[in-house]
């Protein structure tokens, strides 16, 4: 059997966007697959056919990830751009959208209409009616109301004063979009058969989410309307399909709705938090709202998990839903402790945990009593599974070689109690050629969120690590999710028992297994990991090396120059440069950088919005000028998921780099 590789993760099939056609006969879903050569994702489209429990190729171009059933059951819309000019035209700018229509039977895909839109979301009332989730700019007439003339005309001036950025709100850029001063997402009403759009929303407010009633006449959206300051909170809204109205339903006190849904037209099952205990990180609760008043009922006062998966993995690509309304019931997923299940709640309020296996739901789909589900289980890549009564049968093997080919390292759990009454869950992967006798390096990975968590799925980085003859370990400290609010609440001490934490489970890690040599261990983390990583360095030497992704190392920079940080800092360190400067300047790891000697590698994208690239040279700069070794390897065009979904070139690169820099202090000297 052969070592994993580096480069193995572009043969790994990454699943997402499952979802039942209107019968529950057949299901649709993307494989993504890494193309090395080409430098970019292959998508394509499958169908299971439940009934005869076959699976098949829909689609073949390698474009096709972005899909909606039409509600004959047969056909398929995707989002693509398949020809030359229209690929030039969107290089250009051009905010367009392009669908193409597919038969599950075979046959090639038509084009079916275009949307002068750049769609994020295409819902089907009748066959020649859509309800169309779609960006616009405030500061632009809108492309769908102007002449083809007009259209390009616009453009061209676009494009030829592209020099030029005008910001007026904040944030002004989101990290995987660019500039997004003035953008709205609004809902449209779509005729394909004339290509008349009907905007329904007014002009400040923006669409994050929308579902429809059982008639499709009324949907029923999270939205926010701001000018000059996106809020964090966010209200219910109320379009009539069939008037074309708008209409916010009343709010009594700030709330920060997530998810809505009609249980009837006068009532809504939601999803969301005041913020008022555990401030932005708070766990939703769920919530019937009466739609006429706004009251709430709460449903859940004693729920204390999140409503998402955010355990931790660099091994998925593409988007799945996390909550579907069907048959009265709010199907959703959440995360346990180190694993994340499949949940669903009715208008009772009584919760129901539907899986149990060990590992995260990624995504699914439901339709009666069936329930599809792409998921990662016993350290596997991502498959899909049928579940039936609890069990779980597998559907797919699309990556069942790789434990058959290469030799992956088996996880040990540790629990470490690192202060009275505070226990942590954490995980070591020994070398795959592990010896007894032997004395090895080790590496701590630390997650990002800090609100997620590590768990047992596959992680590509790390068992490729294990298979270079390391000790790999990792853990969940407080900040963390998947025990509470309480124990992820950890505002306003950062860098204090969080590091406590990480600092007592390498102790134990190093007590219980001898063969990792205490002077051969290196340190690295991404995002929260990469601040953890900076804090580490300037306030211990226990590390021979160090590699800071994606990080931040002054909150007073961060804050105001990020796309999350005029909210999260304040929110997260509790002060603001204005209420208390000195306690944003301590809690951040560039104060200490005269105090480090570790050699820090650091890994940063150009278009990282949410750590932008000045947090990692302000701690390069400052390790540099003190004299301590330091590396800076910057990825152009890439952004915060350089490691999750960056280029395949880039990330190979990435992992080189990483690997390399711990080679060097860990293995050679």
């Amino acid at each position: 059997m052969e070592k994993l590789r580096l480069e193995d993760f572009t043969e790994y099939r990454f699943l997402s966007g499952i979802k039942y056609n209107r019968t529950g006969e057949l299901a649709c879903f993307a494989v993504h697959k890494a193309d090395l050569e080409e430098n970019n994702y292959a998508s394509v489209l499958w169908i299971y056919d439940q009934e005869g429990n076959k699976l098949y190729q829909l689609t073949g171009l390698g474009e096709e990830r972005s899909f909606t059933w039409l509600d004959d059951g047969e056909h398929v819309l995707f989002a693509a751009k398949r020809s030359r000019k229209d690929k030039e035209a969107a290089e250009k700018g051009r905010k367009e959208t392009i669908y193409y229509k597919i038969s599950t039977r075979g046959g090639e895909a038509q084009e079916a209409f275009r949307i002068p839109l750049q769609v994020k979301e295409l819902l089907e009332l009748e066959p020649d009616k859509f309800l169309v989730l779609g960006t616009i700019n405030l500061a632009k007439p809108p492309a769908y109301s102007l002449s083809r003339e007009e259209r390009q005309a616009q453009e061209e001036q676009a494009h030829a004063e592209r020099y030029c950025e005008i910001l007026e709100e904040i944030p002004f850029w989101a990290n995987g979009k660019g500039f997004v001063s003035l953008e709205r997402t609004h809902a449209f009403l779509f005729t394909p058969s004339t290509g008349q759009l009907v905007d329904l929303t007014p002009g400040p407010l923006d669409i994050a989410a929308a579902t429809l009633n059982e008639d499709k006449t009324k949907a029923l959206c999270v939205g926010q309307e701001f000018q000059g300051k996106r809020p964090q909170t966010s209200s219910l809204y109320v379009l009539d399909l069939v008037e074309g109205q708008c209409r916010q339903v009343p709010d009594s006190e700030p709330f920060q709705y997530r998810y809505g849904h009609f249980l009837g037209d006068g009532t809504a099952l939601a999803t969301g938090s005041a913020m008022q205990s555990y401030g932005l990180n708070e766990n939703p609760r769920f919530y019937l709202v009466d739609l006429s008043t706004g009251r709430r009922q709460l449903l859940t006062p004693d729920w204390d998990q999140s409503l998402w998966n955010s355990v931790n993995s660099d091994c998925r690509y593409g988007n799945s839903e996390s909550l579907v309304f069907h048959s009265g019931y709010l199907y959703f997923i959440s995360t346990a402790g180190a694993d994340s299940h499949l949940y669903r709640i009715g208008a009772d309020g009584e919760v129901e945990q539907l899986t149990n296996q060990p590992g995260s739901v990624d995504g699914f789909t439901v339709h009666g009593s069936n329930i599809l589900l792409i998921a990662m289980r016993e350290g596997k890549l991502q498959e899909m599974y049928r579940l039936t009564h609890g069990e779980e049968s597998q559907v797919t093997h699309f990556n069942e070689w790789l434990a058959k080919e290469r030799s992956l390292a088996s996880l040990e759990h540790l629990v470490v109690e690192t202060a009275p009454g505070v226990m942590i869950d954490g995980w070591v992967m020994r070398p795959v050629d592990y010896d007894e006798g032997g004395k090895y390096p080790a590496i701590l990975n630390i997650h990002g969120g800090p609100k997620t968590v590590y768990g047992t799925v596959f992680f590509h980085e790390m068992q490729f690590w294990a298979n270079q003859g390391y000790f790999v370990f990792f853990c969940n400290p407080r900040g963390s999710d998947g025990k509470g609010n309480a124990f992820a609440d950890i505002r306003g001490k950062y860098g204090t028992i969080d590091y406590d934490d990480l600092m007592t489970f390498t102790d134990e890690v190093l007590r219980r297994f001898p063969a990792i040599d205490a002077n051969r261990v290196g340190v690295t983390g991404g995002s929260y990991g990469g601040f953890m990583t900076n804090w580490i360095i300037g306030h211990t030497d226990r590390f021979r090396a160090a590699a800071s992704q994606r990080s931040i190392s002054n909150w007073v920079s961060m804050g105001w120059t990020t796309d999350i940080g005029y909210y999260f800092a304040p929110d997260q360190i509790g002060a603001t440069p204005w209420s208390d400067l000195e306690k944003l300047w301590e809690h951040s790891p560039l104060k200490y950088a005269d105090r480090a000697n570790t050699p820090t590698l650091f890994i940063h994208s150009d278009e990282d919005y949410r750590c932008w690239l000045p947090e990692a040279l302000q701690m390069f700069s400052a390790l540099k000028y003190h004299g301590v070794d330091a590396r800076l390897c910057m990825f152009r065009g890439e952004n915060h998921e350089l490691s999750r979904s960056g280029r395949p070139k880039h990330r190979t690169r990435r992992l080189q780099e990483i690997t390399q820099w711990f080679d060097k202090y860990l293995k050679e000297s």
